[in-house]
């Protein structure tokens, strides 16, 4: 075990000084991100928050870290919450995994518990970082590892945490509209699944910088909303007929967008954010042009070892520059290779 545990090491050592050498943006200027709460097969109704849930260790180990998120249990946190288990057994420690669906009382208050039961590391996304600023900084004020995860990127500085990991939102929107561009498309309808999600506004915003044709941002309903979804872009489809592209900035919103352009009777260019089965599907058959992979494996994985290794050997990572797991692009030339990873839950 002692051997596979370095040979482990040496492999996160490697894969973050790649990461950072890569790393040459300065995404200072953003508003801070946050990571989409996306769900492959939407519900009928609202999931509820995602109980706390303990891994369990597979030696012995004196530590118990915290990862605490604004997520779901969909196709996008459930991939982050198969990566907290990895690193948990990887490194043979409890760690407690809490999605709150959006709900920043909800994160915030297990963010306070997690501070009384004497966390080694906390880890949290930053989706609201006004509702949960006070819990974060009660980390570092009790003398608590705090790391960020997903969204975050523009706040973690400020409020003491060791680094961030997750891709820098607004450079992602600006590889969209890049390929936007390329396609031909004129006008871009992007389509938002949150109201309050600062990263998906920043997506948003980043198509807008690099598109060179017209960008209407709009939410467009909930991801447990699909039909309201749909509903919503065929309305915006038949109200404005110059628009003749959609970027959902998730995973479900370019199926809705998909079924939209046939209910309007429109061809569309259609991209999305992050991944799903369902999405690779449409990718494969040429209905979806692409879309933008951010890993959230890392983004679950990544935090746990590097607490471990703060809590144990006082390394930290970064120095001072968030660790990048994106973005990336899933089109027709590899999604049948990710496509099998993503049966595996861990794309």
């Amino acid at each position: 075990m002692r051997k596979l545990w370095k040979l482990f090491a040496l492999l996160l050592a490697f894969t973050l000084v790649a990461a950072a050498c890569g790393n040459d943006d300065d995404d200072s200027s953003e508003p801070a991100p946050s990571a989409p709460t996306e769900a492959a097969a939407p519900a009928t109704e609202a999931p509820a928050p995602t109980e706390a849930v303990e891994v369990d260790p597979t030696q012995g180990c004196d530590h118990t870290y915290h990862v605490i998120t604004h997520g779901d249990s969909g196709t996008f946190w459930s991939v982050v919450e198969v990566a907290v288990r990895d690193a948990a057994a990887a490194i043979g420690c409890d760690v407690v995994y809490f999605g709150s669906n959006n709900d920043a009382l909800r994160q915030a208050q297990e963010i306070e518990a997690a501070i009384a039961a004497g966390s080694s590391g906390i880890a949290i996304s930053l989706a609201d970082p006004a509702g949960v600023q006070s819990a974060a900084e009660a980390v570092v004020a009790a003398g608590i590892p705090l790391y960020t995860l997903n969204s975050g990127v523009n706040n973690y500085k400020a409020l003491g945490a060791t680094t961030h990991i997750g891709q820098t939102e607004t450079v992602a929107g600006n590889g969209a509209g890049e390929r936007f561009n390329a396609l031909g498309a004129t006008h871009v309808l992007c389509a938002r699944q949150e109201q309050t999600n600062v990263a998906l506004e920043e997506r948003c915003n980043g198509l807008a910088e690099t598109f060179n044709g017209q960008v209407t941002s709009e939410f467009v309903g909930l991801d447990a909303t699909p039909d309201e979804q749909q509903n919503n872009i065929a309305a915006r489809l038949q109200g404005d007929p110059t628009i003749d592209a959609v970027l959902g900035v998730g995973p479900n919103l370019p199926l809705r967008a998909l079924a939209a352009g046939e209910q309007a009777g429109r061809e569309l260019i259609i991209g999305g954010f992050d991944l799903s089965s369902d999405l690779i599907d449409q990718i494969e058959q040429g209905n979806v042009a692409f879309t933008v992979d951010q890993q959230q494996y890392l983004q679950g994985y990544l935090p746990v070892i590097l607490m471990h290794l703060q809590a144990t050997n006082l390394n930290t990572a970064g120095g001072g520059l968030p660790i990048l797991t994106g973005p990336g692009f899933v089109d027709t030339a590899n999604a049948a290779d990710v496509k099998a990873l993503v049966s595996q839950g861990t794309r």
